[in-house]
């Protein structure tokens, strides 16, 4: 069995998902892991820490950020996936919206394609998908990364994102996508508001309802930074372990995280208390 297909029939916790970016600018830690041995040091790490899955990114998609050749994706990506595919077992996420770097990530060892464009960046894209067979993540974001956080706005955020999502599951669905490959992801911070944010988290319990696996990454997001006196990016642990356990209590099953040990303790107590 695919190792995420795997990871996903463990439903004891929702799966920690950790980020690997081999990125000169991501918001977080660019420029931290864009050569082999640092980015395999930071795997060892995080699964050592209770990593489910490791999701590897070539393409910084923060607000303002610049796309990125697909050559060069290539280049950051593949080496430090074939490094981790040789030392580990681990199931690999690729983070891209590219399908020529989603097809050769899968070739290298990956297991999973993380789609922020849900299908729609490229043609081919859901066609890709259909030939990879693999689990494809289809996340909601308004415009790109360069501009989604120019002006966001909305009828009604939840309706809105639902809707956008359960036509992509559709689409893809009649191009031949697997109903059991497709897990969906509201994209916190991707072309919203404070107030956007705030209610998609609120009402995940609605996305639960599509009846496919949810994926929340709210890690380090701007959003915590507009409810703490703009914190900077390294100081947001506190807001980002409380998201992490808001969606866990209302359903996600998969949580994006950069920091997988304070995750996974903070999960592990509320289980106990939940189930004392």
């Amino acid at each position: 069995m695919n190792p995420f297909s795997e990871a996903l029939t463990r439903p004891s916790r929702p799966l920690l998902m950790g980020v690997i970016n081999a990125t000169p600018d991501s918001f977080s830690d660019g420029g931290q892991f864009v050569h082999i041995d640092s980015a395999l040091l930071q795997a060892r790490k995080l699964i050592t820490q209770g990593a489910d899955i490791l999701d590897i990114g070539g393409e910084s998609t923060r607000p303002g950020a610049e796309s990125v050749d697909t050559q060069e994706e290539l280049a950051r990506v593949l080496p430090i996936i074939e490094a981790i595919r040789r030392a580990s077992s681990v199931a690999i996420s690729i983070d891209t919206r590219k399908p020529e770097v989603a097809r050769a990530a899968i070739a290298a060892g990956a297991n999973c394609w993380n789609d922020v464009s849900a299908l729609t960046f490229a043609p081919d894209s859901i066609a890709t998908a259909v030939d990879l067979d693999v689990p494809v993540v289809l996340m909601h974001a308004q415009g790109d990364p360069k501009t989604m956080q120019l002006d966001p706005h909305y009828r009604d955020v939840t309706g809105d994102v639902l809707n956008f999502l359960v036509g992509r599951i559709g689409q893809a669905i009649q191009a031949g996508v697997k109903l059991s490959n497709i897990i969906v992801d509201p994209g916190i911070g991707f072309g919203k508001t404070l107030e956007h944010n705030l209610t998609l988290l609120r009402d995940l319990p609605r996305f639960v309802a599509l009846g496919r696996p949810v994926l929340v990454g709210a890690s380090r997001k701007r959003f915590i930074a507009a409810l703490d006196q703009g914190a900077e990016v390294g100081d947001r642990l506190g807001g980002s372990v409380a998201a992490a356990l808001f969606a866990a209590q209302h359903g996600a099953q998969i949580l994006r995280v950069h920091d997988v040990t304070e995750t996974r303790q903070a999960l592990t107590v509320q289980t106990a208390l939940i189930d004392f």
